[in-house]
């Protein structure tokens, strides 16, 4: 008889401290290593160790290079685009919050854990997502101020907008371009976490149809797996597009402090 196996979709999001740094304090607060915090870092590792081997300079560029080169190019053309020539200097920041997104998306997603320790992605907690929001939405502030100015309160006065309209305006545009951050962080953060939830629930019904039987296995089980490997394969579909959007709206948003329209 088959033990029975429960399968807790919201498990996989628990954060949890790491190698004994619990009770770990500072001023108050909990600062113990956790898992999301590692993960973090591996992100960021393979990050740098993918622009190392890219960054040789070689005569006849080999595939390493290319491949950096090309998304390289991927982001600056989506900044001109969007930004225009003022766009090149943001490359460096656009670039690496792209690439930090699509390999935290990326590795949260392999079936088997590094050095004992479970996948872990981050950005399925809005905390992750609402701080690298929040660090796109701060560089707007700054550059706009900088550049404009009180001037860049224009930004929430549309051109031609009625004078006794322009408080109501004002205010409308204020509120809608401070919950920007908001939908920004929110966006990635429901995308990645619905998807693993949903693996997780058809994972149950492998579980549970073949500890039904095998008649419950053929009806059950084996659709539900076939239907996780096809949602895996659009979970990393997922993941590059999150990443591309992430990216493409705080070009968007830049493009909205160095242009006032």
């Amino acid at each position: 008889m088959a033990t029975e196996a429960k399968v807790d979709p919201m498990h996989q999001f628990t954060i949890e401290p790491l190698f004994g740094t619990d009770h770990w304090a500072l001023g108050g607060f909990n600062i113990a290593f956790t898992n999301s915090a590692l993960w973090m870092l591996i992100s960021a590792v393979v990050l740098y160790a993918f622009m190392l081997g890219g960054m040789k300079r070689e005569l006849v560029p080999g595939r390493w290079q290319m491949m950096v080169e090309s998304m390289t190019g991927f982001i600056e053309n989506m900044l001109s685009a969007n930004v225009g020539k003022e766009g090149r200097k943001y490359l460096p920041y656009v670039f690496s919050l792209f690439m930090f997104i699509l390999f935290a998306n990326l590795l949260g997603l392999l079936p088997l854990g590094l050095v004992g320790l479970h996948p872990f992605t981050f950005t399925s907690h809005f905390t992750a997502t609402g701080v690298l929001a929040i660090l796109s939405f701060s560089i707007v502030l700054v550059v706009g101020f900088y550049k404009h100015g009180l001037h860049f309160f224009s930004l929430f006065v549309p051109h031609g907008t009625p004078l006794p309209m322009i408080p109501l305006i004002f205010v409308i545009e204020l509120v809608s371009f401070l919950v920007r951050p908001f939908s920004l962080g929110l966006r990635l953060f429901v995308a990645m976490m619905a998807g693993h939830v949903l693996l997780e629930v058809l994972s149950s019904f492998v579980i549970g149809g073949a500890n039904a039987g095998a008649f419950f296995m053929g009806l059950v089980s084996i659709p539900s797996f076939i239907l996780m490997v096809a949602i895996c394969a659009l979970e990393i579909l997922v993941a590059g597009i999150q990443a591309y959007v992430f990216a493409l709206l705080t070009s968007l948003y830049i493009n909205d402090a160095e242009h006032l329209h």
